[in-house]
């Protein structure tokens, strides 16, 4: 397997558990992010009037997303001290099995190639603070199987989750800081 850089280091899970407001504290906090690459290329294809949204062209936007992440891992790698990546590209094969479809050669060997620290944070499913907008449009029930898949691909590919407490963003931040 290659080597994992333990500098590198995910938070993951389905849509709506509270990753995006953890990193949002992690950067505040003075440590380097890698935002997530779903949302942002929903912003950036809605603004140009782009065909690469998942409401469109599903494999469109799955490859937008790995290289989105490929980008954020080459930048990652440039930094010193730990980065906070909201999503990665062992997440991937998730969203193509969400969408029925055969993971593609080079998104596996992208996620076995382009590792990060073994231990990955997990944001479990929070139906409390789940809410839709502009970008997220998944049921509840599609938040839950995404996380699931997420699981799935992650421990598929050697990584070990450790899952985040349903507790207030503040006491999130310090369990992580905690387990870094």
């Amino acid at each position: 397997m290659p080597s994992a850089h333990d500098n590198l280091i995910v938070i993951t899970g389905g849509p709506g558990a509270g990753k995006t407001t953890l990193i949002n504290l992690l950067r505040e906090a003075g440590f380097a992010t890698a935002p997530e690459a779903g949302r942002a290329i929903i912003q950036d294809q809605s603004a140009i009037g782009g065909s690469g949204l998942p409401w469109h062209d599903r494999a469109l936007f799955a490859e937008l997303m790995l290289c989105w992440d490929l980008r954020s891992y080459r930048w990652a790698g440039q930094q010193s001290g730990p980065v906070f990546f909201d999503h990665a590209i062992p997440g991937l094969p998730a969203y193509y099995r969400l969408i029925g479809r055969d993971v593609p050669a080079h998104v596996a060997a992208a996620a076995d190639r382009f590792r990060y620290r073994t231990r990955v944070f997990v944001a479990p499913p929070w139906p409390e603070i789940y809410r839709t907008d502009a970008e997220r449009h998944q049921s509840p029930d599609e938040a839950r199987r995404t996380y699931d898949a997420v699981v799935d691909a992650y421990t598929g590919n050697g990584y070990h989750l450790t899952e985040l407490p349903l507790v207030p963003p503040p006491e999130r931040l310090r369990f992580v800081l905690a387990h870094t």
